[in-house]
């Protein structure tokens, strides 16, 4: 009996992996800026996370997970409330859209995809921003955090992807 309940933990554990990571990084300030390292280097991974399990496994994250993310990640942030999560929710509606019109899913049309949903939620981010607060953003660290989140896709692709067999194994 203690066996099959610690096994059973285990597998909600690992079947929650995703949305356990996405509210991490959204409570926490943990932030994918390597600032003191590299000047530039910086990556968004929430988007990365939405934009894969929403690709490859829907079931896995819901939108209102993602919503709810946002706003604390907004809190968090101290962002307009809204801000991320609409940013959020705009990467996954493209990823469902994309899952719904495509054919064959590669590594290849899945990351020129996400240079597609990138755009969209940076956009739409921006327009937030600008129009609804008083915020100064860079607009050079902006692109350089958008090509970099573009550039680290493939890599948590693969991640993902071997996290994706260790949970059809469980």
């Amino acid at each position: 009996m203690a066996l099959s309940l610690s096994k059973k933990i285990f597998n909600f554990l690992i079947q929650s992996g995703p949305i356990i990571i996405l509210y991490f990084l959204s409570i926490s300030e943990v932030d994918t800026q390597f600032s003191n390292i590299y000047k530039i280097l910086s990556f968004n991974f929430q988007i990365i996370i939405i934009y894969y399990w929403m690709l490859r496994e829907p079931g896995s994250i819901g939108n209102g997970h993602i919503f709810f993310a946002g706003l604390i990640n907004d809190l968090v942030m101290a962002l307009p409330l809204g801000t991320s999560a609409i940013s959020y929710l705009t990467v996954s509606f493209v990823a469902s859209y994309i899952r719904n019109m495509a054919v064959n899913m590669t590594l290849f049309t899945d990351w020129f995809t996400f240079l597609i949903a990138i755009f969209f939620s940076n956009s739409i981010y921006l327009f937030l921003i600008s129009n609804f607060s008083k915020f100064q953003y860079d607009y050079i660290s902006i692109l350089y955090n958008a090509f970099f989140t573009f550039m680290f896709f493939p890599i948590f692709w693969v991640i993902f992807g071997n996290y994706r067999k260790l949970m059809r194994h469980n």
